[in-house]
């Protein structure tokens, strides 16, 4: 009896040593699950091809709580990508090419792995605004395991939508010195290819939409 008691108290106080651990853990960045694309303020419904592409920017403190990084105090803003394929083909987005213009005509394209990486190490670097998409690149120093887990699980890295899903991810804009940036923007999309290889037309969603709607996530 005094043995069971023993065991008992040793497997209390081992879980008592872990629960800070688990918590601690808990703190990490966690992808938020993704509605079809229409459910989105801001999105461009084809529906002859029956695709829809959405961009929801994590441009506001209270839904930037999700990420561990201060994307914004090093100049960036976070991008949620959403494409929803409701036909039954697959499409592909291998060569998918994305430009926010804004309103004032600047055209900014989502940085790279690197870019990022770099901006973290150091905030005066600058970035290569001509990566088609941040798919992940080789590891730069000077940025945490932490930090690197996150961005790289973070973004969006899909290649192809199967029928009746939807996938979806962060890209990040480089808006240093950008005043209000989603002010008259659009997100252009280019380089959507059906099963047979043919491109689809190109998709407009415009942004100042998040201007005047809810900003919860």
């Amino acid at each position: 009896m005094a043995f069971c008691l023993s065991r008992r108290i040793l497997f209390l106080a081992f879980l008592t040593f872990l629960s800070p651990v688990v918590l601690v853990a808990g703190k990490g960045f966690v992808k938020p699950a993704a509605k079809a694309a229409f459910h989105y303020p801001a999105h461009d419904l084809h529906r002859d091809e029956q695709v829809t592409i959405a961009a929801d920017p994590y441009d506001t403190p209270e839904k930037a709580k999700i990420f561990t990084i201060n994307f914004a105090e090093h100049g960036f803003m976070p991008i949620f990508f959403i494409v929803t394929n409701d036909g039954d083909q697959p499409i592909s987005i291998m060569n998918m090419q994305i430009t926010l213009t804004t309103g004032r005509g600047s055209k900014l394209t989502p940085v790279g792995t690197d870019d990022l990486y770099r901006r973290l190490s150091n905030p005066q670097a600058k970035t290569d605004t001509n990566n088609p998409l941040p798919f992940p690149h080789k590891v730069k120093g000077g940025v945490t395991k932490q930090q690197m887990d996150e961005i790289e699980s973070s973004q969006f890295a899909a290649k192809a939508v199967e029928p009746h899903t939807t996938q979806a991810g962060f890209f990040y804009l480089d808006v240093t010195d950008l005043n209000s940036p989603l002010r008259g923007a659009t997100v252009d999309i280019s380089g959507v290819n059906d099963a047979k290889g043919n491109e689809l037309l190109f998709f407009e969603i415009p942004m100042d939409k998040y201007l005047s709607a809810p900003r919860n996530p």
